[in-house]
């Protein structure tokens, strides 16, 4: 019994973390081929997924989904609107800008920077193990940048920054919510701090009032993304951590760039080098380490819910 459990928690996580990356593909499509921009797609996704999240919240545990509000509204509008908004326009800007295998590669450089950021808060050295994550990520980071050749950029300028943007905003994202994530648990915390992120989102940007050519291909890409790499990614990663704990759900989770650059590659034919991947094998390679032998990052390794 346990070992099917167990089957079924890899499968769940596994499942999960491949729809993620298949949606961050399918943000590359409308964002490269359909001329979207994430000042219009972030603000929609983020309040249409999140709705849906709260729906299922409300479904589930009723009024107990509102308590949230009674007690940490602080603390949740900071998290919707500087955590969850800003993960996710960082994240969708830098697949625009490059294409969802680097830009989610990129972004799992967060792991590392929240490892330094506890190391400095508890004035405490590095462990060799993290030492060795944080140089196999700078050296990742170099390797995607100038494929090698220092002086001569192989990622345009763009994509390089939003890219690291997005791993300080998954740093941010990760550790600010954890008090609300420990009280109210993951579905909640993340339902409504996507509808607040989207709610504040859409009215910086106003996507209502933009130009934008909505056919029937940008909506069944935008259903994509919300129902499949959101709702149905979301659902599968939270069952598949259950039955096999959240340690080991994500690392299976973190089949998520894996499956980005796969998507990327034979969908939207994109070209990556041997020094991409090498790039990206360095950066990933992080994730391992740190989830192995970190005393310090402990169980903010991966909190992916989006």
């Amino acid at each position: 019994m346990e070992k099917k459990l167990a089957l079924r928690g890899m499968l769940l996580t596994l499942f999960g973390g491949t729809l993620w990356g298949f949606s961050g593909t399918c943000g590359q499509f409308l964002l490269q081929t359909k001329g979207l921009t994430s000042d219009w797609l972030v603000p929609i996704r983020l309040f249409s997924a999140g709705l849906a999240l709260v729906l299922l919240c409300l479904v589930r545990e009723k009024s107990r989904a509102f308590v949230i509000w009674r007690e940490n509204a602080g603390r949740l509008l900071v998290f919707g609107v500087l955590g969850m908004s800003m993960c996710q326009y960082t994240y969708f800007t830098a697949i625009g800008a490059s294409n969802a295998g680097t830009a989610t590669v990129l972004q799992y450089l967060g792991p590392v920077l929240i490892m330094i950021y506890l190391s400095v808060r508890s004035r405490q050295m590095p462990s060799p193990t993290e030492l060795a994550a944080i140089v196999l990520a700078v050296l990742g980071t170099f390797l995607l940048a100038t494929h090698g050749k220092p002086g001569a950029m192989a990622l345009s300028g763009k994509a390089l920054f939003w890219g690291l943007a997005s791993a300080v905003a998954l740093a941010i994202y990760t550790v600010q919510p954890v008090p609300l994530l420990n009280r109210y648990g993951s579905a909640m915390v993340t339902g409504w701090g996507m509808l607040v992120g989207g709610v504040a989102l859409g009215l910086l940007f106003r996507p209502w009032m933009m130009q934008v050519q909505v056919d029937s291909v940008v909506v069944l890409g935008m259903a994509l993304i919300i129902l499949l790499g959101t709702v149905a990614a979301f659902t599968a990663y939270l069952e598949g951590i259950r039955c096999v704990g959240p340690k080991k759900g994500s690392l299976y989770a973190s089949i998520e760039p894996v499956s980005a650059t796969i998507f990327s590659f034979l969908w939207m034919k994109t070209e990556f080098g041997y020094m991409d991947l090498l790039g990206f094998a360095c950066i990933l390679s992080t994730i391992f380490l740190l989830s192995a032998g970190s005393p310090h990052t402990g169980s903010h390794i991966r909190n992916k819910v989006v």
